[in-house]
């Protein structure tokens, strides 16, 4: 399997969303997608796998193996998806059908894709049930979502993700609204299932803590289109870009021990990404980076390599180097 994105954008009418997006993702391949809230990071995988709002409308190209999805029509893009790319969405709440039992939900994408009948379909939805750690599956089955907990529910997400057997899976926000004791069950789940099927995987956190422990390369998008990509280890040990460095730096660090000073304060970025589609000239980080010049303001960076491998949307990253 091999995923490449070439110049992706995505419109509503006159406004452009995304912009300028590409990059490459290889078979057996981890890539995190971060960036705050209203950077695209959401859009853009829905723009991947064909589930854009109505209105919004994409251009570029999304290459499968060599096919461009952006060109295939419906019936045929309802193939691809699920059965050689798996979505695990944000919110299990509203990705679930309320008036579904979970094991209908399951069942019912093997039916479609794997042709398989009800009863098979069944004893295989109960397998994955077991294999994403449900406690008391075969009980559990025949719950609607409303019975379950949040941590269970993301479970029944996984399993359908999972059970046509994708090629890359596509996991937004995972964790999202789940204590910390029941993310790092789900994490620890999802690399493992990752692993054991050999699955590419696109993982999308807030969390660069998350990132550092899943992915072996890291997309930083900011204000609908990219910033920074590269080796997940190097961007976050040595990253080219100051917005970059503006994550890193608003993350905590480890609770004091007894005695011990909090060694700093936490440095936020000042303001607030802007609106899609409303940008100003220049880069679109300048209002809001301690580094900017005049010079960022006249035209928006070009996306540029500085390292093998590693390439970035800033004009002072040599700065950084």
């Amino acid at each position: 399997m091999s995923l490449a994105l070439e110049n992706l954008a995505v419109h509503l009418g006159a406004r452009t969303l995304l912009a300028d997006m590409s990059f490459r993702l290889e078979n057996g391949a981890t890539l995190g997608i971060v960036g705050e809230s209203g950077s695209g990071k959401s859009l853009l995988v829905l723009a991947i796998i064909g589930l854009l709002p109505e209105g919004m409308r994409a251009e570029g190209r999304v290459l499968l193996d060599g096919e461009d999805l952006l060109a295939l029509p419906e019936s045929a893009l309802c193939h691809r998806r699920g059965a050689r790319i798996g979505m695990i969405f944000q919110e299990p709440s509203t990705a679930l059908n309320p008036a579904m039992r979970i094991g209908e939900q399951i069942a019912e994408g093997l039916i479609w894709h794997r042709r398989i009948d009800a009863a098979a379909a069944r004893a295989e939805s109960l397998r994955l049930l077991d294999h994403v750690r449900m406690p008391d599956a075969a009980r559990r089955f025949a719950f609607y979502p409303h019975e379950l907990s949040g941590g269970q529910r993301q479970r029944v997400g996984i399993a359908i993700a999972l059970a046509p057997g994708p090629e890359l899976l596509i996991a937004d926000e995972p964790t999202t609204a789940l204590d910390v004791t029941v993310e790092s069950e789900i994490l620890d789940l999802l690399a493992e299932l990752v692993a054991e099927a050999r699955m590419s995987l696109i993982l999308i956190s807030h969390d660069l803590g998350i990132i550092a422990g899943m992915t072996e390369r890291c997309l930083v998008m900011y204000a609908g289109t990219r910033f920074e990509e590269g080796p997940t280890e190097r961007i976050l040990s040595k990253p080219l870009n100051p917005y970059t460095s503006g994550l890193l730096a608003a993350l905590p660090e480890r609770a004091p021990a007894a005695g011990e000073r909090r060694a700093r304060r936490l440095a936020g970025i000042p303001g607030n990404v802007p609106s899609a589609g409303r940008l100003s000239p220049g880069c679109r980080f300048a209002d809001r980076c301690a580094m900017a010049i005049a010079a960022c303001r006249p035209a928006e960076p070009a996306w540029r390599a500085l390292e093998p491998g590693h390439g970035v949307r800033c004009i002072r990253a040599e700065a950084l180097l």
